[in-house]
């Protein structure tokens, strides 16, 4: 395990911010504004989730290589957020959000806030954030 430096550390710790939040909004959508997910949002929850535990685990035991299954899922994570937004505002794949198996279809518009901001859109930002800052944070270490 190598040491890490402070930047490295500060990184770690506003990807596991970001994965905390991203995940407390998730839950606040569904539990305390009643919104049922749909299948694809149970996707990006299933990936978003344990970030908060792998992150975390790495930012107390400052060991980034703890962390890179957080890459990994994030990776996946965002390609699945992108096409649930696309299953929202493309109307060409509005036929397309019908395919869930759930109860909610997929191109179900809780929020939309500034008519463009919905939920598989902050999950993909989030995605991103954690995606760019976990590079900056491989570089960093790299740097050292």
């Amino acid at each position: 395990m190598r040491q890490m430096t402070k930047k490295a550390e500060n990184l770690l710790l506003f990807i596991w911010v970001q994965a905390f939040v991203a995940t407390t909004g998730s839950l606040f959508y569904s539990e305390i504004m009643g919104y049922v997910p749909c299948e694809m949002c149970w996707y990006q929850r299933i990936l978003m989730y344990p970030l908060v535990i792998i992150y975390g685990t790495a930012a107390i035991k400052k060991d980034i290589s703890i962390a890179l299954p957080g890459l990994i899922l994030s990776v996946i994570g965002l390609p699945i957020s992108i096409y649930h937004y696309m299953l929202q505002k493309v109307p060409a794949m509005h036929e397309l959000g019908g395919a869930c198996t759930g109860a909610v279809p997929c191109n179900a518009i809780y929020v939309n806030y500034f008519g463009f901001i919905t939920i598989p859109f902050l999950a993909g930002v989030a995605f991103t954030v954690i995606i760019v800052l976990h590079l900056m944070l491989l570089k960093e270490q790299r740097r050292k």
